[in-house]
């Protein structure tokens, strides 16, 4: 028999081994180095960078190639942003409550805005509900919309009785009851008309506080009375989403720890049917942001808790007593019902010091509402306190084209009539020219998202419309000049997320997008175009209209980005009179589902 070297055998077997190993490593680092070139400098990296799911968007990774994905968008690469998840239907960045459950419930602050980083946004487009339809026009959809735009049975099955709403086949439909006017709004409005000027010009602004579906403001337009109403994100889940459904002007919002997004003195009625605000709680701190917001002269309404409430008579007794010491006038109680009238200046304060209450220092703005910590001192009434005073600035309709007193500037009265005739010239020009829906019944729910004096929406005065004005919180404030015009809004950060649901306006307006996103100081910019396209996009209902004004090259971007968000877009010139080096985009976003996207 032959011997075999066993020894040497290991040794060639060994080496083999360790020459595979080495191979193999090799073959990865040079696959790696093959793999990171493509993805960088080829269209097939963009197009792998533009399928990046919201998981590598959180990571450090992740992060990265957001950052090259915007990059590559904004400079005309040809890429479409992927679909967000199903369940992302009714994603609020800033009112997500996976994100805010976690936060203090001191105040109820984990129930306001908190939005996340930017770097921790999805950048991808949400996608509708199966079975969503085109919602119903109005004034129809005040009565009835599409079930299945936003099937939640939870506000249907536990308020139904109290004439809130009701599921009726492929419907949800809306009696006009509330908690506290189970009878109807109609109802309910004319016993209030027994005690303040509802009808009449007198009153316009109106806000109402723990909303629910908005019943309220909705039946007070057919008196000329425009109403901001609010609610939180809660248990009922869509409230507010199925009140912009309706028509009707609605915003996302919680008093907690910060003053609400609007100016001082802005409201001529404040409302609060059943909104369960403890306005006496924290030294009267919610009472003293609720006589900040109210107009003076103006009226206040809380029906409900605790207003003669069983087993609430010491919160009662301590709400009349804050009042009094305010020196509001008590206009009457009705069972459950208290209105109370505002006084027209500071002078009870100034000689009550009793009272508790003291006035701000005149070094604060009282109109500054901007992530601003609630104060527990009565605001001033400015140099011009008269002029806001109800009964003194003029009745509706007259105050929108009367300039107001707080017109700033040294030519107000010049700047805010020009601004007036422009929008009136551009409108038309919209409407004539570019043959857009504004006007029809397509369109109901409008924002202007860099308002100034509130001229666009003043515009559509005579249309089916409502328009939430939006000023920037680094923009001069001339918010309290569109209240006392008699229209609305809110002061917003445009690299922030908007306080809505998704799909809730049929038409979006903006003018200068670099002045929304730069610092006025350093003139850098603080966010990217393509994120506060995406959120346009969330808000946008399908087959819904953006327009924005710009400069020529600032327009070829927009146009590039919203290719990019599956919009139709098509660039035009300014109106003739304009005179201006500009350009109009006009775009439209698509009808798309999520199984056609993911296809």
């Amino acid at each position: 028999m032959g011997n075999f070297d066993l020894t040497s055998s290991k040794h060639h077997i060994t080496q083999a081994r360790q020459w595979r190993f080495l191979d193999f490593v090799s073959l990865v680092f040079f696959a790696a180095i093959f793999l990171f070139l493509v993805l960088v400098l080829t269209p097939l990296g963009d197009s792998i960078a533009a399928t990046g799911s919201q998981a590598l968007i959180t990571s450090t990774t992740g992060a990265k190639r957001r950052h090259h994905l915007i990059a590559l968008i904004e400079s005309g690469r040809n890429l479409t942003l992927q679909s967000c998840s199903a369940d992302a239907v009714d994603y609020m960045p800033c009112e997500d409550p996976t994100r805010n459950r976690l936060l203090s419930r001191e105040m109820n602050s984990y129930r306001e805005r908190h939005c996340p980083p930017p770097e921790e946004r999805p950048l991808c487009l949400i996608p509708p509900p199966v079975g969503y339809n085109i919602p119903i026009q109005w004034p129809t959809s005040l009565y009835k919309i599409w079930h299945e735009n936003m099937p939640y049975n939870k506000l249907a099955d536990r308020k139904g009785h109290q004439g809130w709403m009701k599921k009726e086949g492929a419907h949800f439909i809306f009696p006009g009851g509330g908690t506290m006017f189970p009878d109807g709004a109609v109802k309910y409005i004319e016993q209030l008309e027994h005690y303040i000027p509802i009808s009449g010009g007198t009153l316009r602004t109106v806000l109402d506080m723990g909303c629910g579906v908005a019943s309220f403001g909705g039946y007070l337009l057919a008196e000329d009375l425009l109403t901001v109403s609010f609610a939180p994100r809660d248990s009922h889940k869509s409230q507010i989403q199925f009140a912009l459904e309706r028509g009707i002007p609605a915003f996302v919002l919680m008093l907690g720890t910060r003053r609400l997004p609007f100016p001082a003195f802005s409201f001529d009625l404040i409302h609060c049917s059943r909104c369960l605000i403890p306005f006496t709680a924290y030294n009267a701190t919610y009472f003293i942001e609720v006589d900040r917001l109210l107009r003076p002269g103006g009226y206040l309404i809380i029906s409900g808790p605790p207003v003669q409430w069983h087993g609430l008579d010491r919160e009662w007794e301590e709400l009349q007593t804050v009042a009094k010491a305010l020196c509001y006038e008590s206009v009457v109680v009705n069972a459950n019902t208290a209105i109370w009238k505002k006084p027209v200046d500071n002078s009870c304060i100034q000689t009550q010091n009793q009272s508790g209450f003291e006035l701000c220092d005149k070094s604060d703005d009282p109109s500054y509402a901007w992530y601003f910590k609630l104060k527990r001192c009565v605001s001033r009434l400015s140099s011009v306190g008269g002029k806001l005073a109800v009964g003194e600035i003029p009745k509706w309709p007259l105050r929108l084209t009367k300039t107001p007193s707080r017109a700033w500037g040294k030519n107000g009265n010049e700047e805010f009539e020009s601004d007036t005739r422009i929008w009136e010239r551009r409108v038309l020009y919209y409407k004539k020219t570019l043959n857009l829906k504004i006007g029809s019944e397509a369109v109901r729910n409008v924002m202007d998202m860099d308002a100034y004096f509130g001229g666009f929406a003043a515009a559509l005065i005579s249309d089916p419309v409502w328009v939430m004005n939006v000023v920037p919180h680094n923009k001069p404030s001339t918010l309290g000049v569109i209240f006392d015009r008699g229209l609305i809004g809110v002061y917003h950060d445009w690299c922030e997320p908007f306080s809505s649901y998704p799909r809730t306006y049929d038409f979006i307006h903006m003018a200068s997008i670099e002045s929304l996103i730069k610092d006025p100081l350093t003139g850098k910019k603080r966010c990217n175009i393509l994120d506060v396209m995406v959120e346009i996009d969330r808000l946008l209902r399908p087959e819904g209209t953006f327009v924005a004004r710009d400069s020529p090259e600032m327009i070829q971007k927009l146009d590039r980005v919203a290719r990019s968000i599956r919009w139709e877009s098509t660039i035009h010139n300014t109106e003739p009179e304009s005179h201006t080096n500009e350009r109009v985009l006009v775009a439209t976003k698509l009808l798309w589902t999520l199984s056609s996207s993911s296809q």
